[in-house]
Formats: C-alpha cells, structure tokens, sequence
C-alpha cells in the first residue's frame, strides 16, 4: 500500500512539473523580447516540429529524443558543481585490484581530490573501480553506459546522485569531455583508445577547450611508452602530425607528475574561449607588459596579425561571473593547437 502511495504521489509530482513546462510555451514561443536560453529553447521547439514537417520516422524521433532527455538530466546533475574542477579517468573495465595500474590509479584519484579537483569515470569496474575508490563517493561522478554486459555501477558511485546511465555512447562522451578540466587514461582496450584518441583530436582541432592530457601507467609500466613510440616512428615520422601536437599530452608513469600536470596548468590560466575571430585566454592574476612583449615575441609564429592584449571582458562574452579575471587577447593560427599549449605553459611558468 505504501509502494502505490509513493508511486501516486510520484505520478502527482510528474503531472504538476509537466504543467508547469507546458505554461512556458507561449513566452517561448512569443515574438520578442526573449532571454538567449528562451531564444534557444524556441529554436529547439522549432527544430522538433520541423522534423514533423519533414515526415521523420519514429526511429528518428526516438532517437533524437531520448539523446536529448539524458543531455538534460546530465547538465542538471552536474550544473550543481560547475565550479569545481574535474578530471575524467579512463581505463580497462576488466583491470583486477591486484595488477598495479589499479593501485596507480587509486592513488592518483586521492592525491588529485587531495588538491580540489573532483573525478569523473564510467562507473564500473577496473580502473574506473579503482578511481573511485580512491576519490570516494563525495568527489566522485560516474557516467555509466548501459551495455549488455561488465558495465553494472561499482559500489563507490551505485545509487549516488552523482551517477548517470546513458543509452548512447555519443551523448555520453559528450559529458566526460565537456565537464572536464583534464584527461588522464590508463591502460586499456579498444573504448580506452577511442577515448584517447578523441580526447586529443578534439584538442587538436579545437572542438574542446585546451585541457591537460595524461597517459598514466604503474611505475615500471610500457604500455603508454609502446604508444607514444608508435606516435613517434609512424605519425611524426610520416608527418601525419606535427612534432607541435606532441605537446598536447604526456606520457608518464609517476603519478606525482601527473598530479602536477593537471595542477600546474591552471596555476595562471584559468580558462580560454573564441569571441569571433579573437581567443580570449582568462587569467587568475595580471601579467607584466614586459611578459606580454616577450611571449609575443617568442609565439610570433603563432600569432596572426598583432599582438598579445591584456584587458578586461570582451562585451561578447556575456560571463559576469569571471568579470573581475584578467584576459589575453589574440588572433592565432588555430591549426597550431600545440603551440597554444606551449603558450599556455609559458604563461604558467612565468605569471
């Protein structure tokens, strides 16, 4: 009896919350007048309805609604925590506690909370086990991925609020990078390489936003080391990518340097965005006019046209919350991603 109350209730609650979505409509769907989130809404109205006009099958629908339905819930979850730093861990779901890239991956997972930051995984097994365990419940996030097998949610993140569970996989790497302030991988299989090659392309084409990359083994171990060779004697050899792109991670097996790397990159930067054709690099203190003069002159390569700016806000970017930030301003090459990390390392080393 209590089950059907609970249940009544739950459906009451539903009925009342869609009411109260549906009483938007008509200011969303008003002429003028409208806030950017009310303008996108009604875009996004209007885009459903166009795939009625263009007679979309219901497979179409279903698709496009449950990705929707599970972005919404994610954003929701983790818009609480919006101001604090994250790092996504990936790893082999199938790694025993005994094989010591578990232990290395706990230990990172507790030293990097240790500073602040908070982890994201899968939620199952493994390295992902491992993580979280070494964060604990509190500063941990699990996106887990409905498979047909090994992906049930590890006991540290089970029934959290902090746990999501995607039916898709592309909505789901959606959030690992989006709320990511880093990437560290250890080692694993055909998802782990997926998620390490898309962490770095989205870098290196500038789809995500500068972050630090890490490729983190056991003391003593070569997996990551067998890789970056291959990177070495196949890519770079063959010029399939720029001896400037391999600044864009790093490969270690000391987690004391990987905690650093994460760390030390937000040591005076503090996040970066496009306003037009201008890159706007956010600051957490001011810098000298005399490290402005040497950093243009040192990435003069990187720049296109003029120089490095220190100023306030760009009107265009519309985030009063990081007003008081000091900013760089410059026009780049932005098919130079490498040489905007290195950038980036230089104004950590010197600010």
């Amino acid at each position: 009896m209590d089950g059907v109350r609970k249940a009544v209730r739950s459906a009451g609650r539903g009925r009342r919350q869609e009411t109260r979505i549906f009483e938007l409509l008509p200011r969303v769907l008003a002429e003028g007048g409208l806030t950017q989130r009310e303008a996108l809404a009604r875009e996004m109205v209007a885009t459903a309805l166009k795939m009625l006009r263009d007679e979309a099958n219901v497979g179409d629908f279903k698709l496009l609604n449950a990705a929707v339905r599970e972005l919404r819930y994610a954003f929701n979850v983790f818009q609480r925590y919006r101001d604090v730093r994250k790092v996504s861990i990936f790893g082999s779901a199938r790694t025993p506690a005994t094989d010591p890239a578990y232990g290395a991956a706990q230990e990172f997972a507790r030293h990097i909370t240790e500073q602040g930051f908070m982890v994201i995984t899968g939620a199952g097994g493994g390295i992902m086990r491992a993580a979280q365990e070494g964060a604990g419940r509190e500063r941990s996030f699990g996106v887990n991925i409905r498979l047909p097998f090994e992906q049930e949610p590890n006991e540290f993140i089970a029934k959290d609020p902090k746990l999501v569970t995607f039916r898709y996989f592309f909505t789901r790497k959606v959030m690992f990078v989006k709320e990511a302030d880093a990437v560290v991988l250890f080692p694993g299989g055909f998802g782990t390489m997926d998620e390490a090659y898309e962490s770095l392309t989205l870098v290196q084409t500038g789809k995500s936003k500068p972050m630090p990359i890490v490729f983190l083994d056991a003391p003593g171990g070569t997996y990551w080391k067998t890789w970056e060779r291959y990177v070495h004697d196949h890519l770079l050899r063959r010029r399939l990518v720029s001896p400037h792109d391999l600044a864009l991670f790093r490969v270690t097996t000391s987690i004391a340097e990987a905690v650093n790397e994460v760390t030390s990159f937000y040591r005076v930067y503090h996040s970066s965005r496009y306003v037009g054709d201008r890159f706007v690099i956010r600051l957490r203190r001011p810098v000298s006019p005399e490290q402005l003069e040497r950093w243009t002159a040192d990435f003069v390569d990187l720049l296109r046209g003029g120089g490095i700016e220190q100023r306030g806000p760009l009107e265009e970017e519309q985030e009063p919350e990081l007003d008081e930030l000091p900013r760089l301003v410059l026009r780049y090459d932005s098919g130079r991603p490498g040489r905007l990390r290195q950038l980036i390392d230089r104004i950590n080393a010197d600010g």
